[in-house]
């Protein structure tokens, strides 16, 4: 079952379920997959890495929101946004522990050949490709930097 028509029928039962917060997150996703879908690049069928980039998208963009509105003194709508981001995590792969993380770059590391900070453009361009919805950017781009500065 592809991740449209799995959406599609978490759709009907959270109609079901008048589950409000569930059906606006999935209904948000099935557009962004029509988006994508209508544009040019992927015409009528997606691959799995391109709705998995799609789902983490959306969740990256409902945790900003939240950090924003958290920063801005607005928690009750923080919590919505973090409601929503768990609805989209159902769907997301497991994502590595730091400790999983520390192993994979360390590894990237040692298979790219870095020795200082001045190579994280080299590791970060393997990792990002080999870590790709395993790990969030920033977290990969932490991980690496500190590493590097310490020369683990």
């Amino acid at each position: 079952m592809t991740l449209e028509e799995r959406i599609n029928q978490d759709i009907k039962a959270a109609m079901l379920a008048k589950d409000k917060v569930r059906l606006g997150v999935l209904r948000a996703i099935k557009s962004a997959i029509l988006l994508a879908k209508t544009e040019g690049e992927h015409k009528d069928q997606l691959t799995p890495d391109v709705e998995m980039k799609i789902l983490q998208k959306q969740y990256k963009q409902r945790k900003d929101s939240a950090e924003q509105y958290m920063q801005a003194g607005r928690p009750e709508l923080a919590d919505n946004e973090l409601a929503e981001a768990s609805v989209i995590e159902e769907y997301l792969p497991k994502m590595l522990s730091e400790e999983e993380l520390k192993e994979e770059v360390k590894k990237i590391i040692a298979q790219v050949g870095a020795k200082s900070p001045s190579d994280m453009g080299k590791v970060m361009g393997v990792a990002t490709k080999t870590l790709a919805g395993k790990a969030e950017g920033k977290a990969i781009a932490d991980m690496v930097k500190s590493m590097l500065a310490t020369g683990a």
